[in-house]
C-alpha cells in the first residue's frame, strides 16, 4: 500500500508510527520515500537504517519508529550553500530536474517488485547498477 501522510513532512514520523501500529508491522516494514540532497537530480538509492543526515522528516520517522527502515533516497541536487537548503527544496525544479527525477522514480519502480520477491539486495543491486551502453 501506499501512504502519503498529510501532515507536514517535518512531523509525519507520527503518521507513519500510526500506520505501522495499526497494521501491526515493524518499521522495517516501511519504505519511507524521500528527497536527497546528497544525492543528483536523477539519482535513486535504496538504503536499510540510517541516520537522518539533517532531513526533518527523516528525523521525526526515526523519533518515533527508530532509524530502522527501508528508505528510497531520491536525488534532488543540492544548492551548493547550506544557507539556501530550505529555499531550494521548497522551490520547483528546472524542467530538467524534473525529468532526470521523474525518470528516478520510474526506475525505482522497476525495482519494487525485485525488492518485495528477492529482498532488498537484490533490488538495491538491481537500481544501483548502471545499465551497459
Amino acid at each position: 500500500m501506499l501512504i502519503k501522510p498529510l501532515a507536514w513532512m517535518n512531523s509525519s514520523g507520527q503518521v507513519v508510527r500510526g500506520v505501522l501500529d495499526y497494521f501491526k508491522l515493524p518499521p522495517n516494514a516501511a519504505l519511507i520515500v524521500h528527497d536527497d540532497l546528497d544525492l543528483p537530480p536523477g539519482a535513486a538509492r535504496l538504503k536499510s537504517g540510517g541516520g537522518h543526515g539533517g532531513h526533518n522528516g527523516l528525523r521525526d520517522v526515526i523519533r518515533h519508529c527508530g532509524p530502522d527502515f527501508q528508505r528510497l533516497r531520491l536525488g534532488v541536487g543540492h544548492p551548493g550553500d547550506k544557507d539556501r537548503v530550505t529555499p531550494y527544496v521548497l522551490s520547483k525544479p528546472t524542467a530538467a530536474e524534473s525529468k532526470a527525477i521523474e525518470d528516478a522514480m520510474q526506475d525505482a519502480l522497476q525495482a519494487f517488485d525485485t525488492l518485495y520477491i528477492k529482498g532488498m539486495q537484490a533490488a538495491m543491486t538491481q537500481l544501483h547498477t548502471e545499465p551497459p551502453e
